[in-house]
């Protein structure tokens, strides 16, 4: 079934306008996070150096900048590169998203399942599953960690969160 395309913006902007950058490591997430936008808004010129293609647009008052991967190119290497070209050709993004369909870890995880990382005792919130080792009895060690989310991030997430428990989901809607 289609999707229902955003509304396309007519506000001339600059890459000084966009602060939040998305960056996704396949088309079909990246055609979810296109779907989510409210408005796309028209392409701007990039450099010469840059390889990335954008799509830009906003939810609510946020300018979106995003991006995927190259077709067949996953990993922490090309989604390193990405986000270098994305912050160089986008100077004012603030904060960074990897948003993805994710590998599950079933059976807590399931398709369709939304999944918001938050830090919990020594743990960041993100967890990198390839930084551990296995260990005899088939448990995992973790052997590295990812950062914390931006504080600004967490703030917003205990908001919602209240805002749920008070009104109810309105994930459907």
């Amino acid at each position: 079934m289609p999707l229902d395309k955003p509304q396309m913006a007519s506000l001339p902007r600059t890459h000084h306008d966009y602060t939040v950058g998305w960056v996704c490591a396949l088309p079909k997430e990246q055609t979810a996070a296109t779907a989510m936008l409210d408005q796309i808004h028209a392409e701007l010129p990039k450099p010469q150096n840059d390889h990335n293609t954008y799509t830009l647009g906003s939810i609510g008052n946020h300018n979106i900048v995003i991006a995927c991967l190259p077709k067949g190119k996953i990993g922490t290497n090309p989604a390193e590169a990405a986000v270098a070209l994305m912050i160089t050709t986008f100077p004012a993004i603030r904060i960074g998203l990897m948003v993805g369909i994710g590998g599950g870890i079933p059976p807590h995880v399931r398709l369709g399942d939304v999944v918001v990382s938050t830090p919990t005792d020594d743990y960041p919130g993100v967890v990198q599953w390839d930084l551990g080792k296995t260990e005899h009895g088939g448990s995992l060690k973790r052997t590295g960690a990812l950062n914390n989310p931006p504080y600004s991030l967490l703030t917003a997430l205990a908001k919602l969160e209240t805002k749920h428990d008070m009104e109810g989901s309105k994930v459907l809607e």
